[in-house]
């Protein structure tokens, strides 16, 4: 490394710019190295190869490490100059700390790590954008085959992993994005000449916006991967994914199953991507990659901040907030069975999942006795209390440790205790605001309870809930009448109104007709770029060709006078 740009290192000579090397690690009998020559004794560089990048990830420590050498293996695959870099930051500023002060800052590695991802996203974005929609769609068929199969086997990864949600919804919903997404991708056309009109001589050719960098969520990890994945190719953009770090192996594991068998179909390698280290600086850098083109964020607001304030056009997800109004007319039984599907349903890990119940007074008596019969507890205040305790964290932020638990867990937790049959726990609630809790969106089985006088009333304070938080993503009514479904879907600021269905399915279009997605746009009064539930079309760009009309209507108007004087003139012949 140049000795003039940081004169605490000695300039030295060798292999890769370093000097020395030592073969083999007493401790693990792994090989490490090279040696650089600073002081005795002699600091050891070892690498962490990345299996989606094969760059070496360097870590520096006074001591030998167990990490693998194959970047030195396989210069060509490094940049010497970035590795300098770090050596060299590390040694200077990390030789100031009292504790591991020769140890490697993770963040740079998260750094390098996603800028190496970017760059071969970049060019596998080159190739991809050769293939055809048939090619493409061969593609998105094989990766859909190939994850089929481990449905079960990532679910549990992810429920380990995580602590959210359970096995058997995660499995289903695994088998959503891999089926049901891939059943209504399978017709769309995205490559070449989409559409033609002749009456206005205008054609519309797909293009692709390019390499996505897409944020995964810890609630649902896996099946996101796959959804996402799917539709990326199928428009055919690369792909690179940023992990959570409370689910990063389960979407590690996601990410190069389907990596594996879009390269095995034909795709180049890179054009199915995913970061090894979760860190806030690589997903930052990953964003900020000249080769990234769009962001497609999936996570918390804090994430889609960060998307939106990235300077790329982004498409990010606001907070869901549901309520579900049981009107006078619904189906009572029908309309709690739907709402406690849809609650349970991996624990509530579904942002389209209702957050609370909306009845009028008359309906109060009718609807709490079928809440009961079907497994939904209210709580006493006293117990609500201890729960929304739990729920929040003091700064006001949804407590982690209740994301995707049971009903059951829930109450233990808050010290309470509830019938063995309970499925959902439920509060009654007045008002929505930063200090009332139950207004708010809430990742677990539990529900806010408003009583309202009036029909008029119930709509106002629907529109309450949603704007203090969930604007634009779902509302859910029950209801047979027809004009009070008219009237609500034409008041309530939501992307997505539901009729009759579980919020949390239908939302995601497992239940409705909506496109079936697990990214749900939330439109610009939910801070959202877009209201629609994210397909393969929200990720290219409409090349129109269009012929001018100035000169067919010139001729059009030469072509009336000609006719009018070869009329004139067989006129004045007939007189």
């Amino acid at each position: 490394h140049r000795q003039d740009r940081h004169p605490g290192i000695p300039a030295v000579a060798g292999k890769n710019g370093l000097l020395g090397e030592r073969p083999s690690d007493e401790k693990g009998g792994r090989r490490v190295g090279p040696a650089v020559l600073t002081k005795k004794p002699p600091i050891y560089v070892s690498f962490r190869t990345s299996p989606q990048t094969g760059v070496g990830i360097p870590r520096i420590d006074a001591e030998v490490t167990g990490l693998r050498a194959e970047m030195l293996e396989h210069p060509g695959d490094c940049h010497t100059s970035d590795i300098g870099h770090w050596f060299a930051m590390t040694w200077y500023f990390g030789s100031q700390r009292k504790e591991n002060p020769m140890e490697l800052d993770i963040d740079l590695a998260a750094r390098q790590e996603a800028r190496e991802l970017a760059r071969q996203a970049g060019a596998a974005q080159e190739r991809l954008n050769e293939l055809d929609q048939g090619a493409l769609d061969a593609i998105v068929a094989a990766m859909a085959a190939a994850f089929e199969p481990e449905c079960a086997a990532l679910a549990k990864m992810a429920v380990e992993e995580t602590g959210f949600g359970n096995t058997q919804d995660k499995t289903e919903k695994n088998l959503f994005a891999c089926k049901t997404v891939l059943s209504a991708i399978a017709p769309m056309k995205t490559k070449g000449i989409l559409r033609e009109i002749p009456e206005k001589r205008l054609w519309e050719i797909g293009v692709p916006m390019g390499v996505i960098a897409a944020i995964v969520p810890s609630t649902n990890p896996t099946s996101t991967v796959c959804y996402k994945a799917l539709i990326a190719i199928k428009a055919g953009c690369a792909i690179v994914f940023s992990p959570h770090p409370k689910a990063a192996k389960c979407t590690r594991a996601a990410a190069e199953l389907l990596a594996r068998a879009a390269e095995t179909a034909g795709a180049p390698a890179g054009a199915v991507g995913c970061l090894t280290a979760s860190q806030m600086a690589g997903t930052q850098e990953l964003m900020g990659a000249p080769e990234v083109k769009l962001i497609l964020a999936t996570g918390g607001p804090g994430m889609v901040r960060s998307a939106y304030s990235s300077g790329k056009p982004a498409i990010g997800v606001g907070a869901g907030n549901g309520p579900a109004y049981i009107h006078t007319s619904a189906d009572v039984p029908g309309a709690i069975a739907a709402i406690v599907r849809s609650k349970t349903f991996d624990n509530g890990t579904v942002c389209a999942s209702e957050q609370s119940i909306i009845v009028e007074k008359s309906m109060e008596s009718a609807v709490l006795e079928e809440a009961g019969r079907q497994g939904i507890y209210l709580m006493p205040t006293e117990e609500a209390g201890r729960l929304a305790r739990l729920l929040f964290k003091p700064t006001g932020g949804l407590n982690p440790e209740i994301v995707g638990k049971s009903a059951i867990y829930l109450a233990e937790k808050a010290g309470f205790s509830v019938p063995k049959d309970t499925k959902v726990l439920m509060a009654r609630e007045q008002e929505a605001g930063p200090t009332r809790p139950y207004s708010m969106e809430k990742l677990c089985p539990v529900l806010a309870f408003f009583v309202l006088d009036s029909e008029d009333a119930v709509l106002q304070k629907a529109v309450e809930v949603l704007r203090h938080e969930g604007s634009g993503h779902t509302f859910a009514i029950h209801a047979r009448d027809e004009g009070v479904i008219r009237r609500f879907a034409l008041e309530i600021p939501v992307s997505r109104f539901l009729v009759n269905a579980p919020a949390a399915l239908g939302g995601i279009g497992a239940a409705t007709g909506l496109f079936p997605a697990l990214t749900l746009g939330c439109g610009a009064v939910g801070g959202s770029s877009t209201s629609n539930n994210i397909s393969p079309m929200d990720l290219i760009n409409l090349r129109r060709v269009a012929w001018g009309t100035e000169a067919m209507q010139q001729k059009q108007e030469h072509d009336s006078a000609l006719v009018e004087m070869l009329t004139q003139k067989i006129l004045e012949r007939l007189g």
